[in-house]
């Protein structure tokens, strides 16, 4: 959860706030810690997204009442990089996508080390199961349709004896939205956990949980970015074409100046414009992924998101412009 969804929740639905609340005090929820604007900000300022991250340990801190021990960062994306900078930060895991082409022939049912890391353990997705329940539980066009639950803890148990874990990752959203009530996902669910617990090898672990209790078995290369969006599972969705270059370049290159000013509602407004989705709407890409990208564009076109976005920005220049003047002249 993001900062500015606990934000809108505190503003909003204050009684969903409290049902988190109930979920993390049964001891059986894990609350991640990420980008507090879930934002792309390790891409472009190492200082921002520090200060991110940190706000938003704080924020889960001060509404839940919980400290988190694992980052997932933004849409996934993740590099050895990445990895190396949230060790520093005192994390015990970081979650990233288990990709193909950089898993290879191995096994994202395992725990891995990021490579130039010393103690922090790499919990990979299984897209293949979390994208059965994901994007395919309704499709009447699959071969497997329909997914019940003791196919899937079938499915589940047949890692046994060949792997640790099954990390499921997938939206909040996917049980209610992406996958309505009608699909028949909410009783899904209800029947799921006991079909898996009927194995007697099987049981559900927290990621912490799992990091405590398994070790990892190789060191993981990931020198190129990769996250959980598209079949490319790159940065392409965010950073593929030039108008989406030129907003995300635009919006880091006013930082010294919104830091400067010391104007915190020009700050917050500055860090909200770098949520990913703004630029996710920018996107041209219309092959496999277009029906995706479309669905979740409230624009008519990625230019027309574009040409919001840039609008809004120039506004947010004039305010910055308006800032240093007034402090130049105090100064003088």
């Amino acid at each position: 959860m993001s900062g500015v969804f606990l934000e809108q929740l505190e503003e909003f639905a204050p009684e969903v706030l409290d049902s988190f609340r109930e979920l993390v005090n049964t001891g059986r929820v894990e609350i991640l810690s990420e980008t507090y604007y879930h934002s792309l900000a390790f891409l472009y300022s190492k200082d921002e997204f520090l200060k991110q991250v940190i706000a938003h340990k704080n924020k889960v801190q001060d509404l839940l009442g919980y400290t988190p021990q694992v980052f997932r960062n933004t849409e996934l994306i993740y590099s050895n990089e990445i990895a190396k900078a949230v060790e520093e930060l005192g994390y015990k895991g970081i979650l990233a996508e288990g990709a193909d082409h950089v898993l290879e022939w191995r096994s994202p049912n395992f725990l891995y080390r990021p490579q130039g890391t010393n103690k922090i353990k790499l919990l990979l997705k299984n897209y293949r199961l979390s994208d059965d329940i994901a994007f395919r539980f309704s499709s009447k066009d699959w071969a497997d349709y329909p997914l019940t639950a003791p196919k899937f803890a079938n499915w589940v148990s047949e890692v046994n004896g060949n792997g640790n874990v099954v990390n499921l990752f997938m939206d909040y959203e996917t049980f209610g939205e992406h996958q309505w009530e009608d699909t028949g996902i909410f009783e899904f669910l209800k029947a799921m956990p006991e079909e898996i617990l009927k194995h007697p090898d099987n049981d559900f672990v927290t990621p912490t949980e799992a990091i405590d209790r398994f070790d990892t078995i190789a060191e993981l290369d990931v020198p190129n970015y990769i996250s959980w969006a598209d079949v490319e599972r790159d940065l392409s969705a965010w950073l593929s074409n030039s108008i989406q270059h030129d907003a995300i370049t635009k919006i880091y290159e006013l930082e010294k100046d919104v830091v400067a000013s010391k104007d915190m509602q020009l700050i917050s407004d500055w860090r909200r414009l770098q949520t990913s989705d703004h630029f996710y709407y920018m996107c041209t890409k219309w092959f496999e992924d277009g029906d995706v990208h479309k669905y979740f564009n409230p624009y008519e076109s990625p230019y027309e998101a574009f040409i919001a976005y840039m609008n809004v920005l120039a506004d947010l220049k004039q305010r910055v412009e308006a800032t240093k003047k007034q402090s130049e002249s105090v100064l003088v």
